[in-house]
């Protein structure tokens, strides 16, 4: 299976502050890979890395087969992002914003439809500030799938949405994956990681303490459970 991404020996400092130390990560075309780890691990500074927003100190990415640094334009064709916290005008209708989003692109998905898909078709007409928290990270995740692409990023997909909210996202997910969708998200949800994610990496201070499946994760630490299993990888068991 061909490679959707690929990240070797990445590293990046702030300052004196290492804070991804010789990454390596591959992630295969129509899978879904999770990034995990507690809040300062490194997740953030690695997508934004990844999608050429910042810079490396060192390393190579190759995404969809190119330097996002040198090819940006035409990756930005076929990259959506959705990341957890939105910077949109409070007053924008939801239609006004779906529509701006799509004139980015030259092939973009129906907006109305990915509305009505993810349940807030009847949200359109209203302002962005007046959705509820879930309503408005559902929009996120309609505003990363409306240039259609070919690799998605999803950070903390499903914050804020109640149970049944999240099983729903958790399907459309799996049926975009089964039609050639590949998904890399980060999550604090164990039960969503394992219920989506093909392969996961695992990040502590920077750097991978593990690559695998969750099934293996689980093997390795000998749980049950695979949040317990994550908690004894990441050292965060016992914390309180």
């Amino acid at each position: 299976m061909q490679e959707a991404l690929k990240v070797e020996q990445l590293s990046k400092s702030y300052g004196n502050l290492l804070v991804l130390d010789s990454l390596n990560l591959c992630v295969r075309q129509n899978t879904v890979f999770g990034l995990l780890g507690a809040n300062g691990a490194g997740k953030t500074t690695a997508i934004e890395c990844i999608l050429g927003t910042k810079k490396a100190d060192r390393g190579s990415i190759s995404v969809l087969g190119r330097d996002p640094h040198k090819d940006r334009r035409n990756l930005f064709q076929e990259v959506g992002v959705q990341f957890q916290e939105g910077d949109y005008q409070p007053e924008i209708k939801v239609s006004e914003l779906c529509e701006e989003t799509a004139c980015l692109y030259k092939s973009p998905s129906d907006w109305k439809s990915l509305c009505k898909q993810f349940g807030i078709k009847d949200k359109v007409n209203r302002t962005v500030k007046s959705l509820s928290g879930g309503e408005r990270q559902r929009l996120f995740i309609v505003l990363a799938l409306i240039p259609d692409p070919k690799l998605v990023f999803l950070d903390e997909l499903t914050t804020g949405l109640d149970a049944k909210a999240r099983r729903d996202v958790w399907k459309i997910l799996e049926n975009l994956k089964s039609k050639g969708l590949t998904i890399f998200l980060t999550s604090h949800f164990m039960d969503e990681v394992e219920a989506l994610c093909d392969e996961i990496c695992i990040l502590k201070n920077g750097r991978a303490v593990f690559c695998g499946t969750a099934t293996q994760a689980k093997e390795l630490c000998s749980c049950e459970k695979f949040e317990d299993a994550y908690l004894a990888i990441t050292g965060e068991e016992g914390i309180e």
